[in-house]
């Protein structure tokens, strides 16, 4: 069902773990996707979140020594995502909503720019000092995500369905209404 292409963006984006094609991604694809992502809201407008986007090649395949996924080692592009904890005006920090506000900008703008990714966070920290050193990322700011940027290669299959909108959805309270 077509309703605008915002929607339709947000409704066939999925996950995608299969391989890359051998197509470099142009850097000014790159930019809009990291555009997108920065313009993302930000707790109290800390603006918490920063991003590197890796393409260079030999710098990929460093990254990817690093972080052996299999589903990683095909992509021609890398966005890493850092963040910064820095408290609000309110006391509360607001750097996980920040940077997973800015991961789904960027991961809409990737579907809508003919590319896939997924979102890698918890299994890259492992490895995220390691890489950190590798991109000079100074003390204080933290890599928590890496999301693979290409053409896939493979067919996109969403491989989990989502539960119905009745189950995690409602009007008014958390009942149907009438009850």
């Amino acid at each position: 069902m077509s309703v605008n292409q915002t929607l339709d963006t947000i409704f066939s984006r999925t996950s995608y773990r299969g391989s890359f094609k051998e197509e470099p991604i142009p850097r000014e694809d790159l930019t809009a996707i990291m555009e997108a992502g920065i313009a993302a809201p930000s707790g109290c407008n800390r603006q918490t979140t920063s991003l590197i986007a890796v393409d260079d090649p030999k710098l990929l395949r460093k990254i990817k020594d690093l972080y052996p996924n299999p589903s990683c080692q095909t992509a021609p592009a890398f966005i890493l995502v850092l963040t910064q904890q820095i408290v609000g005006v309110d006391g509360h920090y607001y750097h996980v909503q920040d940077y997973a506000a800015a991961i789904e900008n960027m991961l809409l703008a990737m579907k809508s720019l003919g590319y896939e990714s997924c979102w890698y966070e918890g299994n890259v920290r492992p490895h995220a000092a390691q890489i950190a050193d590798l991109l000079k990322i100074p003390d204080g700011i933290s890599l928590v995500c890496l999301l693979p940027v290409g053409i896939a290669a493979d067919e996109v299959v969403r491989t989990k369905g989502k539960k119905p909108f009745q189950e995690r959805a409602w009007f008014n309270g958390m009942v149907s209404e009438g009850q």
